[in-house]
């Protein structure tokens, strides 16, 4: 377990060092920020001072080792833009990302899992091909239309849910949050249902699939020679061995949506990081960008870690040290 944690902190290490220097170079090319920021009116005496406050006067190096030094120290620089800490900006938002993140996926294994055992113990039945053709188009629509559609049925014509906002909000743990609320929740369901559907479809894909192949094995034929109940069968033994592939497709779909929900985010105005990130590119406030992008590195590595200590949990012939090496 030592071993296992001492190696992937070296990697995380490594992953991340590799993350800051593209990152990095990837913003510097995108544009100056200095024309953005700094009036065309001012003198070039003022602007001179701009750009050494804001640090712009540097060559690329030593702008990135200054990065580099203060991320180390936990400091990820201040906004060009509002002049507040980078971290403070992203905590602002993270609860509101994370809160919408865990409910989508919450939604999708929720709804996706047990359709997904459905369509593989029967999937020659009306029942079985209609979730087929479900999951088929959950893949296929965009997320920004699907966003709208819930907007126009829901909010416009039907009326029963708000379209934009996060509603209000009540403390918990020492965060605001809207879920504890029946306006934060009724704010809530739209936005999480846009994001849940298309990780629903894949679960849903992933579960018949595995089923299918679970049904096959000796194991499950054994149980059935033993006179095991059908509901038993799905829910202990095929249910368990199948979940090792839902887990790593869910693991790094909560990383994707909290690190890019930015449509969903933008269409029903959830003020998450997703829409800190757009005001920021469009900006061109480099430091917000660039603390947000690893931000999201961290995430990425953080769930890899939680996953592969879900294998071991899921089947115990994983062990750590094998997944380490």
């Amino acid at each position: 377990m030592v071993l296992f944690l001492l190696r992937r902190l070296g990697q995380s290490i490594l992953v991340l060092w590799l993350m800051s220097v593209i990152v990095f170079a990837g913003i510097y090319l995108v544009g100056d920020p200095a024309s953005m920021m700094i009036p065309d009116s001012v003198t070039p005496e003022m602007r001179a001072q701009m750009m050494s406050a804001l640090g712009l006067d540097k060559p690329a190096l030593a702008q990135y080792l200054d990065f580099a030094g203060r991320a180390v120290h936990g400091d990820m620089g201040k906004s060009f833009a509002t002049g507040l800490p980078v971290s403070t900006l992203i905590a602002s938002r993270l609860t509101a990302t994370m809160e919408l993140a865990v409910a989508a996926t919450l939604i999708a294994i929720v709804v996706g899992l047990p359709l997904g055992l459905v369509a593989g113990r029967w999937p020659e039945t009306v029942a079985g091909r209609a979730l087929t053709f479900l999951s088929s188009l959950g893949f296929s629509l965009p997320t920004f239309w699907l966003g709208l559609m819930l907007i126009m049925v829901f909010s416009v014509h039907l009326g029963w849910l708000p379209s934009n906002g996060r509603g209000p909000t009540t403390e918990w743990l020492g965060l605001q949050v809207s879920f504890l609320s029946w306006q934060g929740l009724r704010h809530l369901l739209l936005p999480a249902l846009n994001l849940a559907l298309f990780n629903a479809a894949m679960v849903l894909r992933l579960a018949r699939s595995a089923t299918r192949e679970a049904l096959l094995t000796d194991y499950v034929k054994f149980a059935r020679a033993k006179g095991i109940g059908n509901a038993r069968l799905m829910g202990v033994h095929v249910l368990k061995n199948i979940l090792i592939p839902i887990v790593t497709v869910v693991g790094i779909n909560f990383g994707g949506i909290i690190a890019f929900s930015v449509v969903t985010e933008t269409i029903f105005g959830w003020p998450g990081m997703g829409k800190l990130l757009i005001d920021s590119i469009n900006a061109l406030d480099r430091p917000v960008v660039l603390g947000y992008l690893m931000f999201v590195v961290v995430i990425y590595l953080l769930i890899n870690l939680v996953v592969d200590l879900l294998y071991s949990w899921l089947d115990p012939r994983i062990t750590l040290s094998a997944r380490a090496s």
